[in-house]
């Protein structure tokens, strides 16, 4: 379900930007208009919707715009022109106090240099927004405390925040956020400032937090790394203009142009591509008590090579077999699970191509798909995790 539409977003910054508003709107570009009238486009003409629950990534280079769109989302930055849609209200047309309530209670931001208070402790900052709302001080310490359980921080909430490292200081900023219950958090590069292995550290934690809270984000980086790992979908801005939108394999399979190409072709698709997204969900499968005549016609017609013995009532794969297999049962009058290998591997649909391969190394038999219920969902193939990778 829709969350957010935004239409012909436009921010221009100088004294008269309505003026070079029209000269946009006559087809002049980003570099002609700042010649001409010495003010600068941030964000032109741009149009995207975002589900709910939906991780939207915004992702453009230094001075592509991002930052500048993103502070349009809570209104920061006052658009020049365009409409922004939240549940189908334009919050263009909001008075003060319905700013306000908006601010307060429905969008949350996480900033790129943490926002936190040097004169407050952990919990203290966390508890700001609940603060500013009004909420007694005994609930808000509570809810204060469970948002740092949640992003790894229990037992830190009477430190400094001068005693924090850069990566434990992001996380407090993302438990404030989380504290407030937004439906809506915007993440402005939360974690460019962050050493790598830190930074992968906060990738997972952000994946962890959302597969419980359901959030709709929005979240901006120049990392294209980091963007096909945490994007549903992503947005390609350059100079303030939207280039493509799609999701990670749409990019990678289709870029829009030149430009697109180039962004993306040193991006590791090992730590991008999931099971889910490579997998081939036909699949030869066999019940446990299949006769290994029918099991060799069924193999006959499938033209597989392996196939997988699932447990009819709870979709669970409980071995493998191949045709040779099939044909010693039937020879030595056995069932079929009596000759199926059970040292097969499996791996969740979320699981990065990055670990399949190393699982891939392990056994000569195709790789099962599960899903969080350990049910069979579908099968990687040696073949298919190289040409995944190219």
């Amino acid at each position: 379900m829709e969350k957010i539409r935004v239409e012909n977003l436009t921010k221009i910054f100088g004294k008269h930007p309505h003026k070079a508003l029209q000269h946009l709107k006559n087809g002049m570009n980003r570099e002609e208009i700042s010649k001409m009238t010495n003010h600068t486009v941030g964000v032109g003409n741009a149009s995207f919707s975002v589900n709910e629950g939906e991780t939207f990534v915004i992702m453009g280079l230094s001075g592509s715009g991002k930052s500048t769109l993103i502070r349009c989302m809570n209104l920061l930055n006052k658009p020049t022109d365009g409409k922004i849609f939240v549940d189908d209200e334009n919050i263009l047309e909001y008075n003060i106090k319905e700013l306000r309530e908006y601010r307060q209670n429905k969008v949350a931001m996480v900033f790129q240099h943490f926002g936190l208070f040097s004169h407050k402790n952990v919990v203290e900052n966390v508890e700001f927004g609940l603060e500013i709302k009004g909420v007694k001080k005994e609930e808000r310490y509570k809810k204060s405390k469970e948002m740092l359980k949640v992003v790894g921080l229990e037992g830190w909430e009477n430190h400094n925040i001068s005693q924090l490292s850069g990566g434990m200081k992001q996380r407090v900023g993302l438990a404030r956020a989380l504290a407030n219950d937004p439906e809506i958090m915007l993440m402005d590069e939360p974690f460019s400032a962050l050493d790598p292995l830190i930074r992968r550290d906060m990738h997972d934690e952000l994946l962890d937090i959302q597969s419980k809270f359901k959030k709709t984000i929005i979240f901006i980086t120049h990392d294209v790394n980091e963007a096909f790992k945490l994007g549903d979908r992503i947005a390609v801005l350059k100079d303030g203009e939207i280039i493509q939108i799609g999701t990670p394999e749409e990019i990678l399979d289709n870029p829009e142009n030149e430009y697109i190409s180039n962004f993306i072709q040193d991006i590791d698709r090992s730590r991008i591509l999931k099971a889910e997204n490579i997998m081939r969900k036909s699949v030869m499968k066999l019940g446990r008590l299949t006769k290994p005549k029918i099991a060799l016609g069924i193999i006959d017609e499938s033209d597989f090579e392996y196939g997988f013995i699932i447990d009819r009532e709870t979709g669970k794969v409980q071995g493998v077999i191949d045709a040779d297999d099939v044909l010693r049962a039937g020879k030595e009058k056995i069932n079929i699970e009596d000759v199926m290998h059970t040292n097969f591997k499996a791996v969740n649909k979320n699981a990065y191509v990055k670990e399949i391969i190393e699982l891939a190394l392990e056994t000569k038999y195709p790789i099962a798909v599960i899903d969080d219920d350990e049910r069979f969902v579908g099968r990687i193939h040696r073949g298919t995790l190289l040409k995944s990778l190219v």
